[in-house]
């Protein structure tokens, strides 16, 4: 259990850092946003620098946006969740305001790609583990679960905002780069964040009873178990059978080994799913 927590907070950490090196190194220099409550927090930092004249950091904003999300997302998602989510806040915000704002390439393209690249990549290992960057992430993750789509596309929709506003305030090349990186961020999470597609699960066990409260106690999934024999041993045991998202492989995983390590787990890709299969 412990060791299961621990790897997932670093993992949230290690995608914070991801996020800032995104933003610090290659998206804020280039005047091109990045994705969700991030690349709001950048537009309005620019905005108020540029057009105001006051400086605030887009780390502070980006903490202030997130205040009324992470309650909504207290009583809508989940509290493990919010909670994972507000240290990845909490971290991207120090992140933030640690590392410099460095100018690594003066090409907007490559610092579009490569802000929308490392950005993804931060951002899908924060959902893969169960947790969130924050902000828009939330709002995605809601409406996915809702229609069983992947998270990436509300992401592009949610984010057509920010690309109106920057081509409006700025360049309407901007809104170009920005779209840019938008594509490759969604394209990169889409990657790593596999919650719509489902896998089966079939697990050989002498421990059915308390592998299926454990699962239950967990998640919400259909469970059937079947009479098994092994070929060699002739000792009865149990096939579980039960289809989940690849996104609670994670969980299933950490159950496993806590209720029994020596179980055999098979793990199959799924095409499809006919008959009622719960969604959130």
């Amino acid at each position: 259990m412990f060791i299961f927590e621990t790897k997932r907070i670093a993992i949230v950490i290690f995608g914070a850092i991801l996020n800032a090196i995104s933003l610090n190194f290659f998206l804020i220099g280039a005047n091109v946003y990045a994705s969700g409550f991030t690349g709001a927090a950048q537009l309005v930092s620019s905005v108020f620098n540029d057009f105001i004249g006051i400086g605030v950091s887009t780390g502070i904003l980006l903490a202030i946006f997130n205040i009324p999300v992470v309650i909504l997302g207290w009583f809508k998602v989940g509290k493990g969740f919010t909670i994972y989510s507000v240290i990845s806040v909490l971290f991207t915000t120090i992140f933030l305001e640690i590392i410099p704002i460095t100018e690594i390439s003066q090409d907007i393209i490559l610092n579009a790609v490569f802000g929308g690249v490392i950005g993804g990549v931060g951002i899908g290992l924060t959902l893969k583990v169960g947790a969130s960057t924050g902000g828009m992430d939330i709002i995605a993750m809601v409406l996915s679960k809702i229609n069983d789509k992947p998270i990436g596309t509300y992401f592009l929709m949610l984010n057509a905002v920010i690309i109106t506003l920057a081509g409006l305030l700025y360049e309407p090349e901007n809104a170009l780069y920005t779209l840019l990186t938008l594509y490759v961020t969604t394209r990169v999470i889409d990657t790593l964040h596999t919650r719509h597609e489902k896998v089966t699960a079939m697990i050989i066990t002498h421990k059915a009873d308390e592998l299926q409260a454990a699962i239950h106690k967990k998640m919400v999934r259909g469970i059937t178990i079947l009479p098994a024999q092994g070929a060699y041993t002739k000792t009865d045991k149990h096939m579980m059978y039960l289809v989940i998202t690849r996104y609670e492989l994670y969980d299933l995983e950490k159950i496993i080994k806590e209720v029994d390590p020596n179980a055999f787990t098979n793990i199959v890709q799924t095409a499809g799913v006919f008959g009622f299969f719960r969604r959130d």
